[in-house]
């Protein structure tokens, strides 16, 4: 019989350093058997509920449906009760609320662990779509006419089953759904993202954005920093913001306030949460900002890295700290991007220049408005000096 989680019984104590070690020791078994057999199974539920909760995709049906779920150690089961209908958010409910469960699943515990934070499985046969345990109707979903219409039914087991998924949503539908503003009205940035990042992707990555979004609104903004955590099962997400933001503070997501003129603030934050498998400037936009921001925050970056600019068309705008003149761009972000371009190839320079950023910069990916710079080993000599006179010899 399973001892179903209360919805109003806050279980957070202990929740981020839970999952921090359960997105560690998805892939890894014998770590995540140990670590499941020495918690509180009712502890790693609420945890991995909050998951799912997070991933699974809106609610179709219309009319309200219960799906009942038990997640099983051994003999050991801890149930959950999720309210699912069109126009609100997935919810758990109490497990003896007027809807009667119309669909129950199960899974065990090691299953839905990876399933949520182990690397990419198969799809098919044997794979994530037969761990699943149970799933079947329960007789209270029974009417004197039947069973209920199955369409409603199936349609909210669909919803809970999205975010029990490791399939893995593009970055352009993530974004919509996060409502963030890489993808669509004025940037187009979702497809470039997904070209230089995809081989992360189900890697424990650590990502830091600068900027939030809301302005000194404490639980507006932050459509980008959900999309990076729904991007990166595995992930944990920073966002730095000059507004007091933790109103979106959530599991695997971290709000921190700082202002990014100050270097000061920003290696605070890099010596406490770094090193960063991605960075990105989306900040205040002002030149100045994203020039101290990279000479701050590059260093930190690990190897196999990148760290990104965006908005780069206020390099052309006077507010902004930039420049109508692309002649005259030695203080603003395309400035820093063509300076990193002379960088990149200082071995090849006749002069032998100091290595700079250059030396840790494997490669600069530029596209309009955005900038993407890849960390990494730049020392292979350069070309040979009689090969570089040959041809004016």
């Amino acid at each position: 019989m399973s001892t179903f989680l209360d919805p109003r019984v806050d279980r957070k104590t202990d929740s981020a350093a839970l999952a921090e070690s359960l997105r560690l020791a998805g892939e890894d078994t014998r770590t995540l058997h140990s670590l499941v057999h020495s918690r509180e199974l009712a502890d790693i539920t609420a945890v991995l509920v909050d998951e799912i909760l997070f991933r699974c995709d809106p609610p179709g049906n219309t009319e309200p449906v219960t799906i009942t779920m038990d997640v099983t150690r051994g003999e050991e089961r801890r149930g959950v009760s999720f309210l699912v209908q069109a126009g609100r958010p997935l919810c758990l409910t109490d497990a003896d609320a007027n809807t009667p469960a119309a669909l129950h699943i199960e899974f065990d515990v090691i299953d839905l662990v990876r399933e949520l934070f182990g690397p990419a499985g198969p799809t098919g046969p044997g794979g994530p779509a037969s761990r699943r345990t149970a799933l079947q109707f329960v007789p209270e979903s029974m009417t004197a006419e039947g069973v209920r219409p199955l369409g409603p039914i199936m349609a909210a087991a669909g919803t809970v089953l999205t975010g029990c998924s490791s399939d893995h949503p593009g970055l352009a539908r993530l974004a919509v759904r996060h409502d963030s503003d890489k993808w669509g009205g004025l940037h187009w940035f979702a497809p470039l993202y997904e070209r230089h990042l995809h081989h992360l992707r189900t890697q424990p990555v650590r990502v830091l954005e600068i900027g939030i979004g809301g302005y000194d609104n404490p639980a507006f903004g932050g459509g980008s920093l959900k999309m990076w955590k729904h991007y990166f099962p595995r992930g944990l997400v920073f966002g730095v913001d000059l507004f007091d933001k933790s109103g979106i503070d959530q599991q695997r997501l971290r709000t921190l306030k700082a202002d990014q003129s100050d270097p000061a603030q920003l290696l605070d934050i890099a010596e406490r949460h770094g090193p960063f498998d991605l960075v990105i400037d989306d900040g205040s936009h002002v030149n100045e900002h994203i020039r101290t921001t990279f000479r701050t925050l590059y260093p930190h970056v690990r190897p196999g890295g990148l760290y990104v600019i965006e908005d780069l068309w206020t390099s052309y705008a006077p507010g902004f700290g930039g420049n109508e003149n692309p002649e005259a761009c030695g203080t603003t972000a395309l400035g820093l991007v063509k300076q990193l371009v002379d960088d990149l190839h200082y071995e090849e320079q006749p002069t032998k220049p100091a290595a700079g950023f250059g030396a840790s910069l494997a490669g600069l990916h530029l596209y309009r408005n955005i900038a993407f710079l890849e960390k990494g080993r730049n020392a292979d000599g350069g070309i040979p000096d009689w090969i570089r006179h040959a041809a004016g010899s």
